[in-house]
């Protein structure tokens, strides 16, 4: 079933069989939700709160009061971000989050401290919540960062390490610090290869013109003595019509379920580039296809797929290295507990990092950008980042 929301083409379902996960649908529905004015939304927020103070009998003003105090701080805060050209998500989805957050903790704390010394102790977990917004939403998402990772290899003769850095999930929608960084990041490594992992822009930017340029402009920036290879991401964000226009003329590799052989200093290893169509058995029958009749046996190879969800039928195929990305490592994670939602199949089992079973690495990066339409634009606890690893001999 494919959504329409004004102003955006319709958005297609998320998953073969034409149903949207979850998270699809929350996106949609945010977005959909994005499209009313906080303004229009006055007695609305009036209700909540109400709500917020209702419990606080002989207090209820002071309540009320601070609620109101601290949803008109979280609206400035939201609303300026698009204004100074940060992001570019809508308002009102992310403030009726924190509003409802604010609503379940005024409840909670009066049943847990009622009284004075309970609106001492919201008032201080209000801070706290305006403080980690703020975080989240102006600061982590540009804290992109440098992963270092090591594969050693029993066969691998090579007098000096292959730098390879792996890139994902740009998601552009317009230009950010974090896109400059990116730049900036990129001249000082100076990689032997790049190697993309695909959704290069968001839900909210696919369609947009200047955002096809934008993302366009930066990719062609890319350049490495052995190349940039790419492959597609998820089918809803590098749509099938509008990724080959922003490769066009590029000197980028786009491997369409494709294997090419990398030669560094007398040393091979193959790439191998699967396109992500949601259907996973297909897509696993055209990696198992292409590393029978393409890779020679026992080569080392590095596999890019934008999902870790084909990790444990690829670790039984002997592939050396997995590249992925797509769970953004949650995005927003709570402390102990990690990703919230991770848009994988196999749920937390592969949210971000570094994984190895049967011999195979595979590594889930939390990739550069955001999720767009009704998606706060926000990080927590799971940075942008970049992965630089030096593939060498044990």
């Amino acid at each position: 079933m494919n959504h329409s929301i004004p102003g955006l083409p319709e958005i297609p379902p998320d998953r073969a069989d034409g149903s949207s996960s979850w998270v699809h649908q929350a996106f949609i529905f945010t977005a959909h939700l994005g499209q009313i004015p906080p303004a229009l939304l006055l007695p609305a927020w009036a209700s909540l709160i109400a709500v917020t103070c209702w419990p606080w009998s002989g207090q209820q003003l002071s309540a009320a009061i601070l609620g109101s105090l601290f949803l008109i701080l979280d609206w400035v805060m939201l609303a300026l971000l698009p204004i100074k050209q940060r992001s570019w998500g809508p308002v009102t989805p992310s403030l009726l989050g924190l509003v409802i957050v604010r609503v379940l903790l005024s409840w909670l704390v009066h049943w847990l401290i009622p009284g004075n010394s309970g609106l001492i102790v919201l008032t201080l977990l209000y801070t706290g919540l305006s403080i980690t917004a703020i975080y989240a939403t102006w600061i982590e998402p540009f804290k992109l960062g440098v992963t270092y990772q090591e594969l050693n290899l029993p066969h691998w003769q090579a007098p000096h390490p292959l730098r390879v850095l792996h890139i994902s999930d740009i998601h552009f929608e317009h230009p950010s610090p974090r896109e400059d960084k990116l730049l900036a990041t990129l001249e000082q490594l100076a990689p032997d290869l790049i190697l993309l992992t695909g959704d290069y822009m968001n839900l909210s930017s696919v369609y947009d013109d200047r955002s096809q340029a934008g993302i366009r402009d930066i990719l062609s920036t890319l350049h490495a003595p052995l190349g940039v290879y790419a492959i597609t991401g998820s089918p809803v964000v590098d749509h099938p019509e509008i990724v080959p226009r922003i490769f066009e003329g590029l000197p980028i590799h786009w491997l369409n379920n494709e294997a090419v052989k990398i030669e560094y200093e007398n040393q091979e290893i193959w790439l191998i580039g699967i396109k992500n169509t949601y259907d996973e058995g297909q897509d696993i029958d055209r990696l198992r296809n292409l590393l029978q009749t393409e890779v020679p046996p026992d080569a080392d190879s590095m596999l890019l797929y934008h999902t870790p969800d084909l990790m444990p039928e690829v670790a039984k195929m002997g592939v050396t290295l997995y590249l992925a990305g797509h769970t953004h490592g949650g995005q927003l994670r709570l402390p102990l507990y990690g990703a919230l939602a991770t848009s994988s199949r196999w749920g937390k089992r592969y949210e971000m990092g570094r994984y190895t079973e049967q011999g195979t690495t595979l590594y889930v990066s939390r990739g550069i950008g955001v999720e767009g339409l009704g998606a706060p634009r926000a990080r927590f606890l799971a940075p942008p980042e970049i992965i630089l690893w030096k593939i060498g001999k044990e």
